[in-house]
């Protein structure tokens, strides 16, 4: 397999990973899930993803659909890059194993069909909150919880936003 198949291969759609994550389950690996737009990918996205990856075997990586990006209300600028240019950049990450796009406001039913042993989330959320209005609240949070898996979230490198980014190269 060529390095290009590789990182291909690591694209997949909602019932590959759940095929994938099945077997890795099977070898008793443990499956870190995190989502998101990453869509100019940046020291704070790969640090938060290694920080990610180091509390399992596998990661699994959601992105947001060109679509759920704009619904999102990130501006009309948004996303920068399209959901394949985002989701194979993220496949070249060595310790991201998986990548699958999402097309719904929220992660929560992917979250509900994969079935990660740990979700993870920026410090900016609370694996505490259990309040879903809040801004706090980490969607999936309660599934993961009630299946007995773990939520965690990580300290973000301070100065590294894509929009903070995109705002620089507009000035």
């Amino acid at each position: 397999m060529s390095r290009l198949q590789y990182l291909q291969a690591k694209l997949v759609t909602k019932t590959e990973a759940i095929q994938k994550i099945a077997l890795w389950k099977i070898k008793n690996d443990t499956i870190v899930f995190t989502n998101g737009c990453f869509d100019i990918l940046h020291t704070g996205h790969v640090t938060y993803l290694a920080k990610a990856a180091d509390l399992g075997n596998k990661l699994v990586v959601a992105i947001n659909t060109d679509a759920s990006v704009k619904r999102l209300g990130k501006g009309d600028d948004r996303p920068v890059n399209s959901e394949e240019a985002r989701a194979f950049v993220l496949s070249a990450l060595g310790f991201v194993d998986l990548v699958v796009l999402f097309d719904n406001d929220t992660p929560f039913e992917i979250i509900q069909a994969l079935k990660p042993d740990v979700l993870v989330k920026g410090a900016d959320y609370d694996p505490k909150e259990t309040d879903k209005s809040s801004k706090k609240y980490i969607v999936g949070s309660d599934i993961v919880n009630r299946y007995g898996g773990k939520v965690e979230a990580i300290s973000l490198v301070d100065g590294f936003s894509t929009t903070d980014i995109i705002n620089r190269f507009k000035k």
